[in-house]
């Protein structure tokens, strides 16, 4: 198994191809999805043919709890096509039973801290849709900011989308300010 980075309750690891059952439970629960895509079923098929090997790609962590390593979702911090280097992207889906507990914030807060101590990041920003309080409070809590508000023009909106998208942020000087 390859840690990515431990907290006090979690291992961010690597994705392997042995994670597509829990994957596939994880997209499949209509209250995960919900913000994503109005909370319908994502067939098997796509998960083993673009999910998975999107994650396996680099970048996203399989979220297990410590000490039973039961798999609770997953998060990512990566860069994005288009935006500058420095610039990394901060992401997270957590199993329903995960929610409330805490394990949101522990997740970001490491790794938002490992993109500036190690891994040279100027920015993290994270993006949910405007309606996503629960999101938005995570990233509140992890430190980022408020940035903006945008639109997207889906395909298929969802309920909510009409209100758009919200982008966080946290940059490298307000991060080195709070640690001082």
């Amino acid at each position: 198994m390859h840690v990515y980075l431990e907290t006090e309750r979690l291992i961010l690891r690597r994705f392997t191809e042995s994670d597509a059952d829990d994957l596939f439970a994880l997209d499949n629960d209509p209250d995960v999805m919900r913000y994503l895509n109005g909370g319908a079923p994502t067939p098997r098929e796509v998960i083993d043919e673009r999910v998975l090997p999107r994650l396996i790609a680099g970048g996203f962590f399989a979220a297990l709890e410590k000490p039973a390593g039961r798999f609770l979702g997953w998060f990512h911090l990566r860069t994005v096509e288009g935006r500058p280097p420095d610039e990394l992207e901060l992401g997270y889906r957590l199993r329903k039973e995960a929610w409330g507990r805490g394990f949101a914030t522990e997740g970001s807060v490491a790794l938002i801290d490992k993109a500036f101590a190690e891994l040279g990041a100027g920015r993290v920003f994270a993006q949910t849709m405007a309606v996503n309080l629960g999101s938005r409070r995570v990233m509140e809590k992890c430190g980022l900011r408020f940035a903006r508000t945008f639109q997207i023009d889906w395909p298929d909106p969802i309920e909510g989308s009409e209100q758009g998208e919200v982008e966080y942020e946290l940059l490298r000087s307000a991060w080195e300010a709070a640690r001082s």
